[in-house]
């Protein structure tokens, strides 16, 4: 954040900037799918890419319980999938309510790495 010269203008402190984007972009979280093809349509690499991922957030559950063996699964708002033959990633909204920096990063990752981003509902998986 640039310091401005003017008195005039408004100064807002990076924790005031801080509460206003996080509470402006909480009405813009989506569900959404990250896909593992570049905007050239090139597999993105490692081929595992997903699975570790997943394993990142694997902390970010909605019971607030930390059980020890919490790594050993997914969070059940950031899922890997196949779809279409694809690696993909299923991320639910719902991890924006409980952690905003989580799901930011998520959308970071994707614009960074230049992946294919779908806007979907994630529906969630079916019985066994």
């Amino acid at each position: 954040m640039l310091a401005t010269t003017d008195p005039s203008l408004p100064q807002e402190s990076p924790a005031a900037l801080m509460a206003t984007s996080s509470s402006d972009s909480s009405s813009e979280a989506t569900d959404f799918i990250i896909q593992g093809v570049t905007s050239k349509g090139k597999a993105f690499r490692p081929s595992d890419w997903a699975d570790r991922l997943c394993g990142i957030m694997s902390r970010f559950h909605p019971d607030a319980g930390s059980g020890y063996d919490r790594h050993l699964q997914y969070s059940p708002y950031v899922q890997p999938a196949l779809i279409e033959g694809v690696r993909a990633v299923r991320v639910d909204a719902r991890l924006h309510a409980l952690e905003p920096m989580a799901y930011h990063f998520m959308r970071s990752f994707a614009k960074d790495n230049d992946l294919t981003v779908i806007e979907a509902c994630v529906l969630p998986d079916r019985p066994r």
